[in-house]
């Protein structure tokens, strides 16, 4: 069976458009419910939290019913960020944790996340499952055994608490001054809150969602507003989470803005040298560039590359018993704290080092230097499939064929939007430019 519904992180698309719509999120939540629910005889409950977008709204009630028709018990924990519920999955003892987000993504899209009872993310071979659930059609419970559903009023206290309790046991952020920008997403109470708690002087960018404005001109995908903050405010960092707050991008006094990788390769270093960095190794994926990879090879740190996806990431980790792993976008996941990546956990974690080192931002997030690195996007339609094109397959044999030995190119799918990713390395600019748009040409020339 292939994968319809399911993508690299979830259920995915435009709000009200297959599979985005509120029949299919019912479907969905009793197939899930079915799944989960596999003894009648004790009472099984699930968490949901959602972002800020609007249609949060619609689909929250969509799942709620459809869980509750199988059984399920449904505790609602209203705006909050994604590895909270994959906390609060476990600390409540629930079968199941449910966000709903599209993570970086506009306003109108919108998504389903699921998480099992141990607070990791759900494997392929249960979205299989549930997928083949959803099209076989779940027969509901009985009437008497119909599940309840009811508000909980401190999953968001409960949240920041535990995300302070990562922080050094006795150090302050005392004088720090600290830009933290919410993407008017799912962190815009928990992470202002979390920072001024530890004594930082907090200045907000992204923290008055509408329903319509998460991730738009704010956020790790547009950090221009947050990093101009920094520099007029005369801030020691930025801080850029993603609409749901699983990812981080950090931004120095002067405005440079680090990412994944530079984070990933400080944090190895620093645990390596501890004796804290399990399995002396860090977990990313193969878009994160080769200039950390030579970096922890000159470290005497192993790299482990996995498909793109923190799923992916996670499933590394826990396989070789490693506790540090992300994405080049941001998704800092540290197995010691939590279950999924955390950017405001990150956040934290290179703020303990600002503090205990007494460098500079810019200091501390300039690791390595990078390999030239170019990402184009090519947007699709429906039911395109460009990379099944003889003249594309050609031109991308021709173009790795060009770049052996002097570089390396990626191209894939997006597990969460209709584009197709063209990504290249290579030290010679001219070079790398002439590869990736000889592709993108090619991808155009067939849609």
């Amino acid at each position: 069976m292939t994968r319809e519904l399911f993508g690299t992180d979830g259920v995915r698309g435009t709000a009200n458009t297959y599979p985005m719509t509120a029949e299919m999120a019912l479907k969905i939540g009793a197939a899930v419910g079915r799944y989960f629910r596999k003894d009648s005889s004790v009472a099984h409950r699930v968490v949901i939290g959602k972002d800020t977008r609007l249609s949060g709204y619609m689909f929250e009630s969509a799942l709620t019913a459809g869980l509750t028709s199988t059984g399920m018990n449904v505790l609602l924990l209203g705006p909050i960020p994604t590895p909270a519920v994959g906390l609060l999955t476990t600390s409540m003892r629930a079968d199941l944790g449910v966000m709903i987000s599209a993570s970086h993504n506009p306003a109108v899209d919108n998504g389903i996340k699921f998480f099992g009872p141990d607070g990791f993310k759900l494997s392929d071979e249960a979205e299989l499952e549930i997928e083949a659930l959803v099209q076989a059609g779940v027969e509901p419970a009985q009437s008497r055994n119909i599940g309840r559903a009811k508000r909980i009023d401190d999953g968001l206290f409960r949240y920041i608490e535990r995300v302070k309790s990562t922080f050094p046991n006795g150090m302050r952020l005392d004088g720090i001054k600290v830009v933290i920008d919410c993407a008017h997403g799912a962190a815009y109470k928990a992470a202002p809150e979390v920072l001024w708690e530890l004594g930082a002087e907090v200045i907000t960018v992204g923290t008055s969602p509408n329903g319509f404005n998460i991730n738009q001109n704010c956020g790790s995908t547009q950090p221009r507003v947050a990093a101009e903050a920094v520099v007029s405010n005369g801030a020691d960092l930025g801080i850029c989470l993603d609409g749901d707050a699983d990812r981080v991008l950090l931004i120095d006094e002067t405005g440079a803005v680090a990412d994944g990788d530079q984070i990933m390769a400080l944090f190895a270093s620093r645990w390596a040298r501890e004796g804290s960095l399990k399995g002396n190794s860090l977990v990313a994926t193969v878009m994160s560039n080769l200039g950390l990879e030579q970096f922890l090879g000159g470290e005497g740190i192993g790299l482990e590359r996995t498909n793109v996806g923190d799923r992916y990431v996670v499933e590394r980790m826990r396989s070789g018993g490693f506790n540090l792993g992300g994405e080049q976008s941001g998704h800092i996941v540290m197995t010691d704290y939590a279950t999924t990546g955390d950017g405001l956990m990150a956040a934290l974690q290179f703020l303990a080092a600002l503090v205990q080192s007494g460098l500079r931002a810019s200091e501390l997030a300039n690791v390595f230097e990078p390999v030239p690195q170019l990402l184009k996007n090519v947007r699709f339609e429906k039911g395109q499939t460009p990379l099944d094109d003889e003249a594309v397959q050609t031109e991308i044999l021709r173009v790795e064929s060009v770049l052996s030995g002097r570089g390396r190119l990626l191209i894939r799918k997006s597990g969460t939007e209709p584009l197709v990713r063209v990504m290249a390395e290579c030290e010679d600019e001219g070079l790398l430019h002439q590869s990736v748009d000889a592709i993108v040409s090619a991808i155009e020339a067939v849609l």
